[in-house]
């Protein structure tokens, strides 16, 4: 259950702290006082895009908190598994942040989660009905998921469409061996080619960089040769000059002498007697290396990469690539030449998993043509309760090939009136009609998907009179079990709420401000009276809104 909403600076409201209870809520107003925004903080909150353009102006970020009470094992179940943290008294807190500029910020339970986690947990917590979930019951392939999920049909249909899509998988695949035969040649005689070319290269990962290296260091011989030779003579010296080896000995033989004397100067004796053994060996490293480079090794090496350039064009710009791409047309051509093998092993694949579709998709169909009846009788039982009694409402079913939802193709017909033969709902149904047939399917519905808050957004558009007070009766009933939020405009619905709550918008200065109050039994009266009558409220208008409250 929905506990409480903060939220904070969602475009026209400031700061607003909602305390919510069971039973059945109202939330009233002028047109434009901020209801739909109310929505969309739910929305937001529940893992919906939330535009930057719900900021409030002048403030950097908004914020949306929600608390849910009293969850149950299956949604602490999910907390678990998404690994957020739970609380003692099972209570779960979801907050987000929507900057103006940067990305928004998502937290559950103090938690980091994203988005997508939200998207996850929202429909186990609120189910949302808005004015567009009316017009949708126009679009036929929308009728089925109804029954599905009235027959509880959900993990069936999650088989079947995994069945499905491998049935899909495996015929593309059958459709590609079977190519056109002569294509088949080409792409062989293309395969061969390209492997014969690539493994006559003999590619060796990293031979382009040593193959570089090399090179340069023939280009380079001359100053190679002129910079060892000109090291070594200053390390060992010539005839007339002593080199760095020797005068570092003579060095370190002094300081020894002179150490017997003075013990402070046998570790520098020490260092210099290291650094001769050093110099010994850098120039016994410098004696080991050749200059003497063959000009017909140069010539190989650029050969060799002169290849590799016009390979790598073709196959991939490095040794890695040509070799992925070897390796790929070695079993692209062990596929086609082994393509009857194949063939048959995925015919055998395709026909198992055709019939086991097949089966997949016929028990799905009986389960939906055994509950269309039960799910048609509930839905004419509410709508004769909502003022509809003479309607007709019932599914056609029709056989088709099999597709992602099965075998079947289902939308509900209407008659609205007698003597009318039963039409698609988008040929004749109102906007009122529509209305009330959607909150008939949500009440039969309301009890199969375990979620304890249902929103109705404005759930009486195209009502009035009598249907709109049934309307208001059959909301109450709902919340007879679970908590009920509707936003209403109709002082017959509003009338029947356990509580109510009443949105004002004012204008302070050159800014708007919305606030939502909890309303008494005076403020109640008050606001009906405005709904019945306006702004301007009679003595008439009040005794009429106060027996409404007194019949309710």
């Amino acid at each position: 259950m929905l506990e409480q909403l903060f939220i904070n600076n969602i475009a026209v409201i400031e700061r607003a702290s909602i305390q919510l209870s069971g039973g059945f809520t109202v939330l009233t107003g002028e047109t434009g006082a901020g209801k739909s925004i109310i929505i969309d903080a739910i929305h937001a909150v529940l893992g919906e895009r939330a535009s930057r353009d719900l900021v409030r102006t002048g403030a950097r970020e908004a914020s949306v908190s929600a608390l849910f009470s009293e969850l149950d094992a299956d949604t602490l179940a999910m907390l678990d598994s998404l690994s957020i943290p739970r609380e003692e008294d099972n209570t779960l807190l979801i907050q987000r942040d929507i900057r103006a500029e940067g990305r928004a910020l998502c937290r559950c339970n103090g938690a980091p989660v994203t988005a997508a986690m939200l998207r996850e947990i929202g429909p186990r917590l609120i189910s949302i009905h808005g004015q567009h979930e009316s017009y949708e019951l126009l679009s036929p392939e929308i009728h089925m998921t109804y029954i599905d999920k009235f027959a509880g049909l959900e993990a069936l249909l999650e088989d079947y469409q995994a069945s499905y899509r491998r049935l899909r998988e495996l015929q593309r695949d059958l459709e590609a061996l079977n190519a056109d035969e002569g294509e088949k040649a080409r792409r062989i005689d293309l395969l061969r080619y390209q492997i014969d070319e690539l493994e006559a290269a003999d590619v060796h990962p990293g031979e382009r960089e040593e193959l570089a290296r090399q090179r340069d260091a023939i280009r380079n011989s001359e100053r190679i040769a002129g910079a060892l030779e000109r090291v070594r003579g200053l390390l060992l010296g010539d005839d007339s000059t002593d080199g760095l080896l020797s005068g570092v000995s003579l060095s370190a033989g002094e300081l020894e002498k002179a150490a017997a004397y003075l013990p402070e100067l046998e570790s520098p004796a020490g260092k210099l007697r290291e650094a001769e053994y050093l110099l010994e060996d850098v120039d016994s490293a410098l004696s080991g290396i050749s200059t003497d480079f063959d000009p017909e090794a140069l010539e190989s090496i650029e050969d060799r990469l002169d290849l590799l350039y016009r390979l790598g064009l073709k196959y991939g710009d490095s040794e890695e690539k040509m070799l992925d791409f070897l390796a790929n047309c070695k079993s692209q051509l062990h596929q086609i030449e082994f393509s009857d093998e194949e063939r048959e092993r995925m015919e055998a694949e395709y026909e198992a998993e055709k019939r086991k579709a097949i089966e997949l998709a016929r028990e799905l169909s009986n389960r939906r043509r055994k509950a269309a009846g039960g799910f048609t009788e509930q839905v004419k039982k509410e709508l004769a309760f909502l003022n509809m009694p003479g309607i007709e409402f019932l599914p056609e079913i029709q056989r088709v090939p099999l597709y992602t939802m099965g075998c079947d193709k289902i939308q509900f017909l209407v008659s609205a009136n007698k003597g009318e033969p039963p039409r698609p709902m988008s040929k004749i149904a109102s906007g009122g009609e529509l209305s009330r047939i959607m909150l008939a399917i949500k009440t039969v519905l309301a009890g199969k998907d375990g979620v304890d808050t249902l929103i109705f957004d404005e759930v009486d558009t195209g009502v009035s009179g009598a249907p709109a007070a049934k309307v208001g009766q059959k909301l109450k009933q709902v919340a007879q079990n679970r908590q009920v939020l509707c936003i209403t405009h109709l002082a017959q619905i509003a009338a029947l709420a356990d509580n109510h709550l009443r949105i004002v918008k004012r204008v302070e200065g050159e800014r708007t401000y919305t606030r939502v109050e909890p309303l008494d039994f005076q403020g109640r009266k008050q606001e009906l009276a405005r709904i019945i009558g306006g702004d301007s409220i009679t003595p008439l208008q009040l005794q009429m809104a106060e027996e409404m409250l007194q019949k309710a």
